[in-house]
């Protein structure tokens, strides 16, 4: 199946699902990645060839395919919905996408939620263009640092209905990727701190009876 993972910044995908992208590599699947801010000028102590460290944590996870938007970091609110919709669907029209996973809508970080409608919105691509297959799947993943920081206690906060054991070996694949990013990781106790990491994939490996896990929010499944 041709998985497209959609998110805001460069190590948003490793993050929320680096061990599952590479566990799906594995498994014989194609993944791609698209990107909508490709830098991040607004954050700190990040690489300045945050692009080259991306390229590696995709080597490292085994990505086949990378998509780069150029769009504003921490100001995708300013830019029209439609450009957004219409840069995922260019995506999903060219990789022949069956599965979206992306961030969940309630995010506390203002780019993941942009991301999340638009890629909501993109997703009925084929209702609106001929020869679009309908989707079979479409998920949200768990983003530390961000996903948990949902604090507007009136919209659905991420619920975990899906797990992906990854093991041991998934689990160092992960934090290698992240090691690619410089400037990522933190000292614990921040929610992107090995610890941490290693922390919340025993906790979900926990819930789903499996030896490390990470967790989606299914939103359909079509077979």
């Amino acid at each position: 199946m041709n998985y497209l993972f959609v998110v805001a910044h460069p190590d948003d995908e490793a993050l929320g699902a680096g061990a599952t992208i590479h566990k799906l590599v594995t498994e014989g699947h194609k993944v791609a990645v698209a990107t909508l801010a490709n830098h991040a000028a607004a954050r700190a102590n990040l690489s300045a060839t945050l692009q080259s460290d991306q390229e590696e944590a995709f080597h490292i996870m085994g990505v086949h395919k990378a998509y780069a938007g150029d769009f504003p970091n921490i100001k995708m609110n300013t830019v029209p919905h439609l450009e957004l919709v219409q840069f995922i669907e260019t995506c999903i029209e060219d990789w022949s996408a069956e599965c979206i996973c992306t961030h969940h809508p309630s995010d506390t970080n203002n780019d993941h939620v942009m991301t999340s409608y638009a890629a909501q919105a993109a997703s009925r691509l084929f209702q609106r263009k001929e020869g679009i297959p309908k989707l079979k799947q479409f998920i949200y993943m768990e983003v530390p640092s961000s996903t948990e920081w949902s604090f507007d206690s009136s919209s659905n906060q991420f619920k975990p209905s899906m797990f992906v054991e990854i093991g041991k070996i998934g689990l160092e694949v992960k934090l290698h990727a992240l090691a690619a990013y410089t400037g990522v990781m933190r000292p614990y106790p921040h929610p992107r701190s090995v610890e941490a990491i290693k922390g919340l994939a025993a906790y979900r490996g926990v819930q789903a009876g499996c030896n490390y896990a990470e967790s989606f929010e299914s939103v359909f499944y079509r077979t």
